[in-house]
């Protein structure tokens, strides 16, 4: 079998086309094994040692590996990926270039939630362990009722003053403050002032 990795740093994931256009559908990104295992491994409270041993390989070479100074076939990535408990698919999935930057424009706008703006900061939050909104209350608004879950919430007021109602009881933060809880108790967050109050609003896990 050929050498899987021509570099042995990395390997590029070539685009797929389409069968008519002959366009690339996805754009070619770069994928760091040896690192990609290390952290699997750990993950996985493994030493270098029983993974080699899991997957009939040397100890030695498992720890070239993951310094990034050896190749590797398809045949011992797919055994490591098995000791590992992962498919290969999901391995090159996880290891693409992650998007770090995201713009205005990427923002998704939510209707029917009781405030005047709720912006959810990130696309693919179902697909995340948190989730962040930006939020504007004006004079009067308040959130609809959110239900308990099995979560927490964190918060940072931007502008204006902001009120939280859990039940009877209710805290106030104002610009500069933070609020955190838990997300077992039914809560509203509303605006009693007279001037508009806009806060970042992060949950996990998400809940929108």
């Amino acid at each position: 079998m050929q050498n899987f990795l021509d570099n042995p740093r990395r390997i590029s994931i070539l685009p797929a086309y389409d069968s008519e256009q002959k366009v690339p559908l996805t754009k070619p990104v770069l994928v760091k094994i040896g690192e990609r295992i290390r952290n699997l491994r750990l993950a996985s409270d493994l030493t270098q040692e029983e993974l080699a041993e899991r997957a009939d390989l040397a100890k030695s070479f498992i720890s070239q590996l993951e310094r990034d100074q050896v190749s590797i076939s398809l045949d011992n990535l797919i055994e490591i990926l098995r000791v590992l408990n992962i498919t290969v698919s999901d391995f090159f999935r996880e290891t693409a270039v992650e998007k770090v930057v995201y713009g205005t424009q990427e923002r998704t706008a939510l209707e029917e939630t009781g405030a005047e703006r709720l912006e959810l900061l990130i696309p693919g939050g179902t697909n995340r362990k948190m989730e962040a909104a930006l939020v504007e209350l004006l004079p009067g608004q308040k959130t609809y009722p959110v239900k308990p879950f099995h979560g927490e919430a964190f918060g940072f007021i931007l502008k204006g003053i902001l009120t939280l109602r859990f039940g009877a009881e209710k805290h106030t933060a104002h610009v500069g403050e933070s609020f955190y809880f838990s997300g077992e108790r039914e809560h509203v967050l509303e605006n009693t002032s007279g001037r508009p109050v806009e806060f970042l609003w992060v949950t996990t896990p998400p809940m929108f």
